[in-house]
């Protein structure tokens, strides 16, 4: 049995597919609060500047655009992956602020965050070989060659579309109403 079979035979499992969009849909959620209070310029943190942790955040923080700029990638990456179409595009995205959040975590000696973000990471390499068939075309030579096997793997239906994008509209919402925007 090769790696191809066992990838398909776990891709087709319509169950497993339920789980990917929850999964998906639970991790851009999740990353709307943070990346909207950089979005809005607020303080990620009451962690005082005289804790290594709460400098590291106040500096980020006093670069401005900076912190725009990575809330706007979290809110980015939420979108996408909530979307369901454009999930993988989204995984790629939240694989890089997943890698980043982590080294910030050990780099910093947070004390047990770093199995909640060492968990953020795997969940992201999981979303990325669940969308091996469409990423494997950078790895090998025959690029864009056509490949059958995929063509009756589960797709999300436009029920998990609508749901994505009403949870997605909805945190934001949730988001500015807590940070007293509106």
């Amino acid at each position: 049995m090769t790696i191809e079979n066992i990838y398909l035979r776990v891709r087709s499992q319509v169950w497993l597919s339920r789980v990917v969009y929850l999964v998906r849909m639970l991790i851009g959620f999740a990353f709307i609060p943070s990346g909207m209070k950089k979005v809005l310029g607020l303080r990620f943190t009451q962690i005082p500047d005289t804790d290594p942790i709460g400098y590291f955040f106040e500096a980020m923080y006093q670069t401005g655009f900076y912190w725009n700029f990575l809330g706007w990638g979290q809110i980015l990456a939420a979108l996408l992956l909530m979307t369901q179409r454009f999930a993988t595009l989204g995984a790629v995205l939240f694989s890089f602020i997943a890698a980043n959040i982590f080294m910030i975590t050990i780099s910093l000696h947070f004390p047990g965050t770093w199995l909640i973000t060492l968990g953020l990471l795997f969940a992201s390499i999981c979303l990325l070989l669940w969308d091996y068939n469409k990423l494997k075309f950078i790895f090998f030579t025959d690029n864009f060659s056509s490949n059958d096997n995929y063509l009756g793997l589960p797709q999300a239906g436009r029920a998990w579309m609508i749901t994505g994008m009403v949870l997605y509209f909805a945190a934001i919402g949730l988001s500015l109403k807590l940070a007293g925007t509106y």
